[in-house]
């Protein structure tokens, strides 16, 4: 097969093409994407004994937000330092975003995300100091010699050397027998007679090297791919590495549950975000003082050092006293932040941070910029962890950041890293402008709703991950990972195989490969992508009302009747980019449907409706929830702590998925013998 390129040269495609070729598999689970989330459901659907298959579009040993690694493993309220409880740090997380976060997904991941990383340890993970670099330091437990990171006191989150968890889960999928099969996109789930709404029976999709179509039957789906993004803003000459997660993330997940039935929440949520904007500059490859380099001391051209508050604006001395709980606190789950911008969150949840006003002072000729964290001023173990374990572990930058800084010749002892804050151009948290906004680029977001279970309305689809809705972190993906995952074996031990519709199947064969028939005249994948950010920009912005959102819709509405159909693919590669936008379409619609659905601005949803400007009146405080309804959108709502008690719920779960493991265990110990 030849492909013309660019340049007039006309390339030959490397693999063999097998369009309309259908390849038919057949497990208990089926976990789609293969990042965080779906890897850790597939070890563990396969450690109760099921038959796992995971699709995944790129390359399952790296793929995913998370694939680069993890520093820190956040919300571990079950570690043994710990001096919270789950249910407590669960609670002031969800309290933190005004109730919108998920409690479900959370406490999951509170009161099991210790016990996750102890399982990645027995995979061969490093957790724990064990070469005693770090002994005596103030953050390191001596005893279990594991490290901690943000609030010392409580110890609830822990740094590791995460660079290499997710080949050596890729290795475990190996030893218990997962077929993994990368580079298929999904492209559509499959119910039981082919309806919307119906029970889940598997999915399918298309091969991105052969262009085979792929249908995998299952008595249970767990979806774990990422969230939505190039929704706003889009260059796929300028991203790079600019951007926190992928930019191969399209939303696809979304798409296909939300065609299928699916019921998703809080999807009228978006923000500004600095990360996702073309010009920002690599995720912590610039110096600042959050998450990764925190506590990082911040000094101006001259030296002066800017100064740090707690989170009502009391002066805080001293590195030591920026990781401890002040008066007013038993502890607090986030720390720094932009002297830019604040946080949002309750005082008694937040850290310590660089002055707020550090701008205006600066602007009055307090502070000289530029900036820089002064990692060479630090105290030799702070400046150690940051360096060593957090940016040399930290999803993207061990090796852009760490490696190459150092290869070109920086010292974290002698050397400073300039800040991006308050120069031309977007920093870390430097504001940006109103049309550069995401909608889960960062932050907790919306995603589909599920149950304790982690199961959709739909019978046998659960999510995992950055899927769910309101959820976010390393460790959230992790956990709830493996609790979906154990969730769906269970339910697929207690199902039956449903039937594949085969007209189901050739509708969906006939909507993949309709762009491999289209005139290479029309526009491409980048045209489409960028037409849907520009609608976006324009009628779904900072600013909205009924007049606004409706010419959204009815852009979007056109994009899809007229110009969709008209997008063109000329190799397998291109196939699935062009599916990818057929997502996002989807996706924008979802968002400027629930958009239309809220009638009333929030602070916490970053939700501005000119024409409802009263902000978080008490009868709005809810979920707001859509699914697809033939051509039309259904609307509906829940309270909004609908998931009740936290224990009550996840303990009998917790149990009876340990129970299905250990048994499996037992079973596969005594075939061996």
């Amino acid at each position: 097969m030849n492909v013309p390129h660019e340049s007039g040269t006309v390339l030959r495609w490397p693999y063999a093409v097998r369009y309309g070729t259908e390849r038919d598999y057949e497990a208990d689970v089926l976990v789609i994407g293969g990042g965080i989330a779906g890897v850790w459901a597939a070890i563990a659907a396969a450690s109760t004994g099921a038959k796992v298959i995971v699709l995944e579009k790129a390359a399952t040993e790296r793929s995913g937000a998370g694939g680069p690694g993890v520093d820190h493993w956040q919300w571990a309220a079950d570690n043994p330092g710990s001096r919270i409880s789950p249910e407590e740090l669960a609670q002031a997380l969800v309290d933190n975003q005004g109730g919108y976060r998920s409690g479900i997904s959370t406490y999951i991941q509170c009161a099991s995300a210790w016990e996750t990383l102890e399982e990645m340890e027995r995979m061969g993970g490093k957790i724990r100091d064990t070469g005693d670099e770090f002994r005596g330091a103030e953050f390191r437990d001596e005893k279990t010699k594991l490290l901690y990171a943000y609030d010392y006191t409580n110890r609830f989150v822990l740094r590791v050397w995460g660079h290499n968890f997710k080949p050596l889960m890729r290795e475990q999928c190996r030893r218990l027998g997962i077929r993994v099969f990368d580079r298929v996109a999904v492209t559509s789930i499959l119910t039981e007679g082919g309806r919307p709404g119906a029970r889940v029976v598997g999915a399918a999709g298309v091969h991105c090297h052969s262009g085979a179509y792929v249908a995998v039957r299952a008595k249970a789906v767990v979806l774990a791919t990422n969230r939505p993004k190039r929704i706003w803003t889009f260059s796929s000459e300028l991203r790079g590495i600019t951007t926190f997660r992928p930019p191969s993330c399209s939303g696809t997940g979304y798409a296909i549950a939300y065609r299928a039935g699916a019921e998703f929440a809080m999807m009228e949520k978006s923000m500004r975000s600095s990360f996702a904007s073309p010009y920002a500059y690599p995720p912590y490859g610039s110096g600042n003082a959050i998450n990764t380099w925190y506590p990082c001391t911040i000094v101006d051209a001259n030296g002066k050092e800017v100064p740090w508050v707690d989170a009502w604006g009391r002066p805080v001395s001293g590195v030591a006293a920026r990781c401890r709980p002040v008066e007013g606190q038993k502890f607090f789950i986030m720390g720094g932040g932009s002297s830019s911008q604040p946080h949002p969150g309750l005082p008694q949840h937040l850290g310590p941070k660089p002055i707020p006003d550090l701008e205006a002072r600066m602007l009055a000729g307090e502070f000289v910029p530029p900036f820089y964290a002064d990692l060479a001023g630090m105290p030799e173990m702070e400046r150690k962890a940051i360096w060593g374990i957090m940016v040399g572990n930290e999803g993207k930058t061990r090796i852009p950041v760490m490696k190459t800084y150092m290869a070109s010749g920086f010292d974290p002892e002698r050397d400073m890293l300039q800040s991006y804050d308050f120069l031309r151009g977007h920093g870390m948290r430097e504001p940006v402008l109103p049309q550069e906004r995401t909608f889960g680029e960062q932050g907790v977001c919306g995603g589909m709703l599920v149950d304790w279970d982690l199961m959709s309305n739909l019978p046998g689809l659960f999510g995992a991950g950055d899927l769910l809705f309101g959820g976010q972190d390393h460790s959230h993906a992790a956990a709830s990972g493996r609790f979906a995952g154990a969730r769906a074996a269970l339910h697929a031990r207690r199902s039956s195989a449903g039937e594949v519709s085969l007209e189901q199947i050739e509708r969906e064969k006939k909507r993949v490969y309709a762009p491999l028939a289209c005139s290479a005249a029309g526009p491409d994948w980048k045209e489409l992508n960028a037409a849907v950010a520009r609608v976006m920009q324009n009628y779904c912005s900072e600013l909205k009302n009924a007049e606004l959102l409706s010419l959204a819709k009815t852009w979007l509405d056109d994009l899809q009747a007229n110009e969709v159909p008209r997008v063109s693919a000329g190799d397998p590669h291109q196939l699935m980019r062009v599916l990818e936008v057929h997502d996002i379409v989807t996706c924008a619609q979802m968002i400027v449907s629930a958009c239309e659905a809220r009638k009333a601005s929030s602070a916490y949803l970053h939700f501005n409706r000119r024409d409802y400007p009263q902000m978080d009146p008490a009868e709005w405080h809810k979920w707001l929830v859509i699914r697809k309804q033939g051509e039309d959108v259904a609307v509906s709502d829940r309270p909004i702590a609908f998931w009740g008690d936290f224990e009550s719920n996840y303990r009998p779960r917790h149990a009876e998925n340990a129970a299905a493991m250990a048994s499996a265990s037992q079973a596969a110990s005594r075939a061996a013998a």
